[in-house]
């Protein structure tokens, strides 16, 4: 069965899908994105990504050409087009096209494209061992007018994530232009130390995920205390367990930093246990839909 791609409020075969080449989004970057897990055929955190999105596309003047209720419906036919249950849902929302030059586009006529797909995920081993990651010389700029927002211009991560595997990493650990640690290439960070649970805040220029709002969220339930703040890179080294955190992935350990071992280079007890209510909660969204 051929993919089928939501492109304007149409589903078309992805062979044909297919936008304009004067797109603001295609000449410059000028648009959000959102990643997305489906369970049963329901998304997780919807109402949360949504309402990122929306956030998001006020600060970037394309909030009033938006439907949150339309954008919903768009996602649910994509994926029952597609006979998904389990799917990696993306929603693109694209500035269109517009007058030549840097204004702001006027005619209101976003591009909206969602893509559903079959859910690729780590190997249960990955999850009971831990991953690799490396610091990596890309920096986030906790000053840049884009810090917060999920845009589509993604080349700093996808430079980050080039040199992490190229290090013989499977993550990229960004640190910001202080030197404190922000975030990985897709997903945000946390360390455990003597059972606290630390975390990278909004103005160290990360990305705050709706995964890592979730397990804040889960640690205090758990009775876990959680910081955000600033987090120096001699910190996360020192620390007895680390994880990162994204929509598709859930809770991933991170076992080595730069080749050394985070604590006992394995998912730790706090880890285990967030990983646990995580997935205890997607399952009691799934039972109250």
């Amino acid at each position: 069965m051929e993919v089928l791609i939501y492109i304007n409020g149409e589903l078309v075969p992805r062979g044909e899908a297919g936008i304009s080449p004067f797109d603001r989004g295609i000449l410059y970057g000028y648009g959000l994105f959102e990643t997305m897990r489906s369970y049963g055929g329901r998304v997780f955190s919807l109402d949360r990504h949504l309402a990122r999105l929306m956030c998001s596309a006020e600060r970037l003047g394309l909030d009033a050409s938006l439907d949150p209720a339309a954008l919903r419906q768009a996602i649910h036919r994509t994926l029952e087009a597609n006979k998904l249950m389990d799917a990696r849902i993306r929603l693109t929302v694209l500035a269109g096209e517009g007058e030549r030059g840097l204004a702001p586009p006027t005619s209101g006529m976003l591009t909206i494209i969602v893509v559903a797909e079959e859910l690729v995920l780590p190997s249960p081993q990955a999850y009971e061992d831990g991953i690799s990651a490396a610091v990596v010389s890309v920096r986030r700029n906790s000053q840049s007018p884009l810090a917060g927002i999920k845009s589509i211009g993604y080349l700093d991560n996808l430079l980050a994530h080039s040199e992490a595997v190229a290090a013989g990493a499977e993550e990229a650990i960004l640190l910001n232009e202080q030197g404190f640690v922000a975030e990985c290439s897709t997903s945000n960070i946390f360390l455990v130390v003597e059972g606290r649970l630390f975390t990278p805040s909004a103005e160290s220029g990360i990305l705050p995920g709706i995964t890592r709002e979730v397990v804040l969220e889960l640690a205090q339930g758990l009775g876990i205390t959680a910081v955000a703040g600033e987090i120096p890179l001699a910190h996360l080294l020192r620390a007895d367990e680390a994880f990162l955190t994204n929509s598709v992935v859930e809770v991933m350990p991170i076992a080595k930093v730069d080749g050394k071992p985070i604590g006992s280079g394995k998912s730790g007890e706090v880890t285990k246990r967030l990983m646990a209510a995580y997935r205890e909660l997607v399952l009691q969204q799934a039972n109250h839909s």
